[in-house]
């Protein structure tokens, strides 16, 4: 399975009922996961230029694509983005098809 970094900011509107209704969100958003199959690593809120962070893991990029249209569709969310994490084993392995690709720099010939 693979692990995905979802970064969120909610809307002004979503802000204004926490205030009224404070709400642990951790248990919805594991819930969102499990319906794909996946699983909820953790869950944080922060400053900056984002409010909040999960880690997911789930079966695959559709599934965990799935459960964050769901979210963003929901309307509780001004912005969400989500990473694929890989391990430093894949990113090697990837390192290592890299010397296998011939690139070449727009305009260059190929010769």
């Amino acid at each position: 399975m693979a692990l995905y970094l979802m970064r969120f900011s909610y809307t002004p509107e979503t802000w204004a009922k926490l205030i009224q209704n404070p709400e642990d969100r951790r248990d919805a958003a594991r819930s969102y996961a499990e319906q794909v199959g996946g699983s909820l690593h953790g869950f944080w809120y922060g400053f900056g230029e984002h409010d909040g962070y999960a880690i997911f893991e789930a079966p695959d990029n559709v599934s965990m694509a799935g459960a964050v249209v769901a979210i963003a569709a929901g309307g509780a969310v001004a912005k969400v983005e989500t990473t694929v994490l890989m391990t430093v084993e894949d990113t090697l392995e990837a390192v290592a098809k890299a010397k296998e690709v011939q690139y070449r720099r727009p305009g260059e010939s190929t010769s």
